[in-house]
């Protein structure tokens, strides 16, 4: 069976030791602070985490950008001159235009490698979403399947990852253009967190909206033990965006939820591309569970 390597983007948040561990590249995007331009590095290496939320906490807005075609060319085609075939997930294509240009790259390139194999997958999810389908792939890989059958796998399974998801600030999703001035202020008034899941079409939509912090979280970990499945190759992955000690015991309500006592759960912080969004003091988990069918 030919090697192949398991690709994804900024948007899969899956830190150095996990990407190690697992052995998933990824191709960064990028984000602006004014007129200066900074790779989405999952490492923050030239920005740390505490710089880049307090700079949303100060009130400024910050640009990302996608993945163009020509930066997937260049990205497949390292591996491809290693002899590899390319296993590309992507962010969902609601989110970002990644994934069409990673289609317009293939096209260009299989004329020139008629005997490589390049499959790029919308993953209909972002952030851990897309991070926990990237660690199956690579178990998958290392059971032996073949990368059309890891393909098959991931599109037959992806809408069975759930996100649960509280924001804690409307005024941040202003700031990105992802809801209105009025709903952030009466937002911020009336101390709402909205609950966020990605639904059928990978769009983040908000199904409630609770008063106040704690009840939010004891909410999304209600609905995290409703939609929650014990499978085999389950993991649970909880982020956050600049609010570690908070999501220490957010992971302990999800813990004590869940039905499976003893399942391992990663905390980790939520990237640069979807944080530029949802802003500092959000939550969020990731898990296999019921499939996703709601629709908006």
């Amino acid at each position: 069976m030919k090697d192949y390597v398991i690709v994804s983007d900024s948007c899969c948040d899956l830190e150095k030791p996990l990407r190690d561990k697992y052995s998933i590249e990824y191709i960064p995007m990028s984000f602006s602070i004014g007129e200066k331009s900074f790779p989405a590095s999952l490492d923050w290496e030239r920005i740390s985490v505490k710089q880049f939320y307090d700079t949303i906490r100060g009130g400024t807005r910050i640009i990302t950008s996608q993945i163009t075609s020509p930066q997937f060319c260049d990205s497949f085609r390292r591996f491809l001159d290693e002899g590899k075939d390319v296993l590309y997930l992507a962010c969902s294509s609601a989110l970002s235009g990644s994934y069409k240009a990673s289609l317009d790259a293939v096209e260009k390139l299989s004329a020139q490698y008629p005997q490589s194999e390049i499959i790029c997958i919308d993953s209909l999810t972002s952030c851990y979403g897309l991070g926990l389908l990237c660690i199956t792939a690579s178990e998958l890989r290392q059971s032996g399947k073949s990368i059309k059958e890891v393909a098959r796998w991931i599109e037959e399974n992806k809408l069975t990852v759930n996100q649960e998801c509280c924001v804690d600030k409307l005024i941040y999703l202003k700031m990105a253009g992802r809801v209105s001035a009025s709903s952030a202020f009466f937002g911020g008034l009336l101390n709402i967190k909205p609950l966020l899941i990605s639904d059928v079409k990978g769009q983040n939509v908000a199904i409630e909206k609770i008063k106040g912090k704690k009840n939010a979280v004891r909410r999304v970990a209600e609905r995290t033990a409703e939609r929650y499945k014990s499978l085999p190759y389950q993991h649970v992955l909880v982020s956050h965006s600049d609010c570690p000690e908070e999501a220490e015991e957010f992971k302990n309500i999800i813990a004590e939820a869940l039905p499976d006592k003893d399942v391992e759960i990663h905390v980790g912080y939520i990237g640069p591309i979807v944080g530029a969004s949802v802003g500092p003091g959000t939550l969020a988990v990731y898990f296999y569970g019921e499939k996703v069918t709601y629709n908006a």
